[in-house]
């Protein structure tokens, strides 16, 4: 799951992208409004983490741009304890949902994790196939009822091709899923944890087609 996060203040943003990704999250971080709107219109992601005081353009204004454009992806907007006027209007203008500062991780994740799941149209929490079962909220992966040690990184991979079943996702379209902007796999990374993931599920669960990409099979 990749996650834009749009803070500028160096300290809260440094500890969210460093927890965030140690929760299995790709994070793109960036300080300013008008760098965010940009990255909306040029990149995917699947959730954003938007704090509306920002410089260059307003927190409010990225997220009232992105509307106006028809984004659908989820936006959870930070607001300072007292400002109630910010929640509402952050609310009205399309946010999904807020957080108060101080941040509380544990909370964040679990706020982000219900928000993609409802996004995506599950109200159910856990993605299953078989005798597999990934529990994106926590971050368990069972298989026979026994459970699966996975890596943030397979543990991300599994989940999006679970949340696809049955469609083909390219290269492209996984490694953008698991990695952020900063990040460098080496060129055979997303091969090598397809090869774990096989390893540890089974070697049949996960298919290539050689030259389009990969898919779990109805």
């Amino acid at each position: 799951m990749r996650i834009l996060l749009i803070e500028d203040d160096p300290q809260l943003g440094d500890g969210l992208t460093i927890g965030l990704r140690q929760a299995g999250f790709a994070v793109d971080w960036l300080k300013d409004g008008h760098s965010a709107d940009q990255a909306l219109q040029s990149e995917t992601f699947d959730i954003v983490v938007l704090d509306l005081g920002l410089p260059r353009l307003s927190g409010m204004e990225v997220l009232t741009r992105a509307r106006r454009r028809d984004q659908s992806l989820p936006i959870l907007i930070l607001t300072a304890r007292d400002a109630t006027g910010d929640k509402v209007s952050g609310l009205d203008a399309g946010a999904d949902d807020y957080l108060v500062k101080p941040i509380d991780l544990d909370e964040l994740t679990a706020r982000i994790r219900a928000l993609t799941r409802r996004s995506a149209g599950r109200a159910a929490p856990l993605l299953m196939r078989g005798d597999l079962t990934l529990d994106p909220a926590a971050h368990v992966v069972t298989q026979a009822g026994l459970v699966v040690e996975l890596s943030s990184r397979e543990f991300s991979l599994l989940q999006i091709l679970l949340e696809n079943t049955g469609r083909v996702l390219t290269r492209t379209q996984l490694e953008q899923s698991i990695y952020g902007w900063h990040d460098e796999p080496d060129s055979n990374a997303l091969e090598v944890h397809i090869h774990h993931l096989r390893k540890k599920l089974g070697s049949d669960l996960i298919r290539t087609l050689r030259g389009v990409g990969y898919t779990i099979a109805k």
